[in-house]
């Protein structure tokens, strides 16, 4: 049999701090990557904008001192850092598979959406946090907004819903 060069992929997996987004990827470790092609895997983390805080008396000044923003982005860091070792630990088990890690910070779905199309990704893997109909019209939903927006394929994995024997 001839030996036919495999395809190259690029296939970017939205992780966050949800347990959604780590089945999400575990999901696409089992079922996505193939040894028929030559896979990039680009975990993105993107940080959230840092909310605004004003003064009581709506003169726009800042409530907490520059320490405490200091420290606020050092946890929002930490988080980040964290969540993408995490998601890097589970792919090390996985051969011939190039693991890419990005941080980026700002609203995660105009972020996600943006480094889809930037890097040419060949499908966009992200969990579903299974909100509400209220809470999803409250918040948006990251993943309808990217599948609406990106030009690839966009795989939303849902986390099965637990039962008493998986606590």
């Amino acid at each position: 049999m001839a030996n036919v060069a495999a395809k190259e992929r690029k296939i970017l997996v939205a992780v966050d701090e949800g347990e959604e987004s780590m089945h999400a990827l575990s999901w696409c470790l089992k079922n996505v990557i193939s040894q028929n092609y030559k896979d990039t895997l680009v975990l993105l983390y993107v940080k959230p904008p840092r909310a605004v805080y004003t003064a009581i008396d709506g003169t726009g000044g800042y409530l907490f001192s520059s320490d405490i923003l200091a420290a606020m982005d050092k946890y929002s860091n930490d988080v980040a850092e964290c969540v993408v070792d995490k998601a890097t630990k589970m792919c090390k088990d996985i051969h011939d598979v190039k693991v890419e890690t990005r941080i980026d910070h700002g609203d995660p779905r105009d972020v996600i959406c943006e480094m889809t199309q930037n890097m040419g990704a060949d499908v966009l893997v992200m969990g579903s946090h299974g909100y509400g109909l209220i809470k999803r019209a409250f918040l948006g939903s990251v993943s309808n907004h990217c599948v609406q927006n990106v030009k690839c394929p966009v795989l939303i994995v849902k986390k099965p819903k637990s039962t008493a024997t998986n606590n």
